[in-house]
């Protein structure tokens, strides 16, 4: 029906580090190459005890010479941390290393706290607002050279990287139709404007030398098992991941507690009601039939999954079962 795709945030789950998070990173990217997903994407986050891609151009570029087809890429790039050369350096040395397997996701958030951001940027003075043209001006430098250009990204210039516009919110939306973009959005952790942000996206969509249609991607959590029982034990990882995040208290990724969700408060149920609302858990039937209805409510052109597992072998696991319930809706391989 649709391609399938993995973003990875590297999880660094409770009584293991952040070399082991990276090889299984590498492990689960091999795994999702040969069970036919389109993309492996990682996630830029900084700061945070439990994800180890903070370095994500470097961590992309091992899981690139790790696997040979599947392409790679950011999910995504947060721009406001770096200058827009930087990032067309990093991204043409990967595109000129890795040809026609690069893809180049780009937010605009910080994806870390401010007493973070500062120490990454030196300073907090640049405006939010120039994230449009920052991306412009990150899209310039891969173009040919013209003779005339007084500033040169090589490796990149001329090399062909496609760029996605990722978001939570209805300005990514905009930017992304106005630019003529493919829009990644972060469904599987902030589904509240998801319907409105895609319909406003198709609507104001203006092609471009990439793209000739409006393109959308969503976010989806997916923790499947053998049973519907084991899949609910092993999601409680990342609904405690999530209330820990929400409390101040990020961690590591914590181990999985039977009965965690009814042992919260009702505040707590309704924060993970919601922001976990794109997801399917359970056996691979029960995950089929969740897929299935979030594809055909949303019309999505590709979906990029995720999955936060503690244990690493259920993690594959649930690739595995994830990738059947795709193919078993038409999806290619």
């Amino acid at each position: 029906m649709i391609p399938f795709s993995m973003l990875d945030l590297a999880p660094i789950p409770e009584g293991s580090d952040a070399g082991q998070a990276l090889r299984n990173s590498l492990d689960l990217a091999r795994h999702c190459e040969r069970l036919g997903y389109n993309r492996y994407w990682l996630a830029e986050h900084h700061g945070m005890p439990g994800i180890a891609s903070a370095a994500t151009a470097v961590v992309i570029g091992q899981v690139a010479a790790a696997t040979s087809t599947i392409r790679v890429g950011a999910g995504g790039i947060m721009l406001p941390n770096h200058a827009p050369l930087i990032v067309a350096e990093q991204f043409g040395t990967l595109a000129a290393l890795f040809p026609g397997r690069v893809d180049l996701g780009l937010g605009r958030a910080p994806g870390t706290d401010p007493v973070t951001s500062r120490a990454l940027r030196r300073t907090l003075d640049s405006d939010p607002e120039q994230f449009p043209q920052d991306v412009v001006e990150l899209m310039n430098y891969f173009k040919p050279d013209s003779g005339a250009r007084r500033v040169r990204a090589v490796p990149g210039e001329g090399l062909d990287v496609p760029f996605w516009i990722l978001g939570s919110s209805l300005f990514g939306a905009q930017l992304a139709a106005r630019l003529g973009l493919p829009y990644a959005f972060a469904s599987h952790f902030a589904p509240m404007q998801m319907m409105e942000a895609i319909a406003l996206y198709r609507a104001l969509f203006r092609p471009s030398e990439q793209l000739d249609k409006p393109y959308v991607m969503l976010g989806f959590n997916v923790c499947a098992a053998d049973s519907d029982e084991e899949a609910l034990r092993l999601f409680s990882s990342n609904q405690q991941a999530f209330i820990n995040l929400r409390s101040g208290r990020p961690g590591k990724l914590p181990a999985p507690v039977d009965g965690y969700f009814d042992s919260l408060d009702e505040p707590q149920r309704a924060l993970l009601a919601h922001t976990l609302s794109c997801s399917a858990v359970g056996s691979p039937e029960t995950v089929r039939a969740l897929l299935q209805d979030f594809i055909a409510r949303t019309e999505a052109d590709e979906l990029m999954l995720v999955a936060q597992i503690h244990d690493h072998a259920a993690r594959v696991h649930s690739c595995e079962l994830a990738a059947d319930a795709m193919r078993r809706l038409g999806a290619p391989t």
